[in-house]
């Protein structure tokens, strides 16, 4: 048994080793993150790819453009070759917010006081004819 099988490949040592051990640095993404590729192991078709976060690893850090590369869906390098995937009504990328102080937090939250307005009027409930 190997160190790196008893390691596994999720380990964040895994990770590193595999990076410096052959990984080419591809591009970055505006929040920092790394994104690699390495050719494929001996008995697969696809080259390896993946992302070195920058700071705590949340994969709802990665970019849809860069997420598309990672998981093969396109080839083309968002940064290489400075086309913008996203079109113009679109948003900018925003990592997943839950359990932070900017998570969304609906009227009559806990979090916020635990009172919803009155209801308008415009509400009629459903009752099942007998």
């Amino acid at each position: 048994m190997s160190i790196f099988s008893f390691l596994g490949a999720q380990s964040p040592v895994y990770t590193i080793w595999v990076t410096l051990a052959g990984g080419r640095r591809v591009g970055v993404d505006q929040a920092g993150n790394r994104y690699y590729r390495k050719r494929p192991r001996k008995g697969y078709k696809r080259e390896r790819r993946w992302v070195v976060y920058n700071g705590a690893p949340e994969a709802s850090k990665v970019p849809p453009e860069w997420h598309g590369w990672l998981h093969h869906q396109t080839d083309s390098l968002p940064a290489a070759q400075g086309v913008s995937f996203r079109q113009p009504w679109q948003k900018q990328h925003v990592p997943n917010r839950t359990g932070t102080d900017y998570a969304y937090r609906p009227p009559g939250h806990v979090l916020k006081g635990g009172h919803r307005e009155k209801a308008t009027g415009d509400y009629e409930a459903w009752a099942p004819e007998e």
